[in-house]
C-alpha cells in the first residue's frame, strides 16, 4: 500500500488524536473551548503531523509512539495561525475557506483561545504514555525551539518589520526558515528523536530534507498567494501584496521563485537517497507540498 492510500489512515488518527486532545465544547468556559475547537479541527491539511508520521515510517518509529508529537505540532500550529490571522497581524479574514477565529467569535477570544492551545501542546506531550521522561524532555526542547523567539514567532516578528521594505535573499530565506520551516523542520526531526537507533549521517540527512522542504513550502504559499484562487486556496489571495508584504516573488519574481521551488525539492529528495524505500512517505509528501494548489 503506498503512503498516498495510508494517508487517510493517518489522517483519522491524527483528528481523533486532536478530537480528544481539544476539551469538549460543553466544558466551562464554553465559548473559549468553541473556539479553540474551531481553530483546530475546522479542516487543515495536516502536512505537519503527517511528517511526523512519515520520518516515523523512515525510521521505524512505531505510529503510537508519534501521536503525542504529531497532536502537539499541529496544535502549535493552529495556535500560530490564529494569531497571525488577527488584526494587529496579518488582518486575514478567510482561513481554510471558513471565516477566521477572531471574526467567527471575536479578537480577545481569539488570543485566548490561541493562548490556550499553546501550552495544551506541551500538556499532550507531558501526558504521552508511549514517551519516556527523556523523550518527553527532548520533543519539549526540540518544539519550544521551533516556535519561539529564535524560530516560528520570531519569523513572524521578523515579517511583521519587514512590511513594506526590500529584503535580500540572506535575510528573506531566515524569515522563511523561521517563521514556517522552524515547525516542519521539528515535524520531521521528532521522530528522529524516538527512533533506537539513527546515525549521525542520517540525522543530517534528514535536517537538510526538512530545511528544504520548510523553506520550499513557504516559497509555494507566497507563489499561490499572486496567483491561486481565494475559493481555492482557502485564504484571500493577494493579501500578501495588498499588505506589501516582503515575499520571495516580490524579491525574486515568480519563475524564479518556481525554479527555487523545485530546486529546494530535488535537493531535499536526494538527501533522502540513503534510506531508500523506508523514505517513500516523505518523498510523496515533499511533492505534495512543491505541486500543491492550497
Amino acid at each position: 500500500m503506498s503512503f498516498s492510500e495510508r494517508q487517510d489512515n493517518y489522517l483519522q488518527r491524527i483528528n481523533d488524536c486532536l478530537e480528544n486532545a481539544v476539551p469538549p465544547p460543553t466544558s466551562t468556559p464554553r465559548r473559549l473551548h468553541e473556539a479553540m475547537r474551531y481553530a483546530v479541527l475546522n479542516g487543515g491539511k495536516r502536512i505537519r503531523p503527517l511528517l511526523v508520521y512519515a520520518a516515523g515510517e523512515c525510521l521505524h518509529v512505531a505510529p503510537a509512539k508519534l501521536d503525542a508529537p504529531a497532536t502537539a505540532i499541529e496544535l502549535i500550529h493552529a495556535f500560530s495561525l490564529v494569531h497571525d490571522d488577527l488584526p494587529a497581524m496579518d488582518d486575514d479574514e478567510l482561513r481554510r475557506g471558513e471565516p477566521t477565529v477572531h471574526v467567527k467569535f471575536d479578537e480577545a477570544t481569539a488570543i485566548l483561545a490561541a493562548d490556550a492551545l499553546q501550552p495544551l501542546a506541551f500538556a499532550t506531550l507531558a501526558a504521552g504514555q508511549e514517551l519516556t521522561d527523556r523523550q518527553k524532555a527532548n520533543l519539549v526542547s526540540l518544539i519550544a525551539a521551533a516556535c519561539g523567539s529564535t524560530g516560528m514567532t520570531g519569523g513572524q516578528s521578523i515579517d511583521l518589520d519587514a512590511e513594506g521594505k526590500t529584503l535580500n535573499e540572506m535575510q528573506i530565506r531566515q524569515m522563511h526558515e523561521l517563521k514556517t520551516g522552524a515547525l516542519i523542520r521539528a515535524s520531521v526531526m521528532s521522530a528522529c528523536y524516538l527512533a533506537e537507533a539513527v546515525s549521525t549521517e542520517e540525522l543530517t540527512a534528514l535536517d537538510r530534507f526538512a530545511t528544504a522542504i520548510g523553506l520550499a513550502f513557504q516559497i509555494r504559499d507566497d507563489i499561490l498567494d499572486v496567483e491561486g484562487e481565494t475559493g481555492v486556496i482557502g485564504k484571500t489571495a493577494g493579501a500578501d501584496q495588498s499588505r506589501n508584504k516582503a515575499t520571495w516573488p516580490s524579491v525574486f519574481g515568480l519563475e524564479a521563485s518556481r525554479e527555487d521551488c523545485n530546486t529546494l525539492l530535488h535537493d531535499g529528495l536526494t538527501e533522502l537517497e540513503r534510506f531508500g524505500e523506508r523514505a517513500d512517505a516523505l518523498r510523496y509528501l515533499a511533492r505534495l507540498i512543491v505541486e500543491r494548489e492550497q
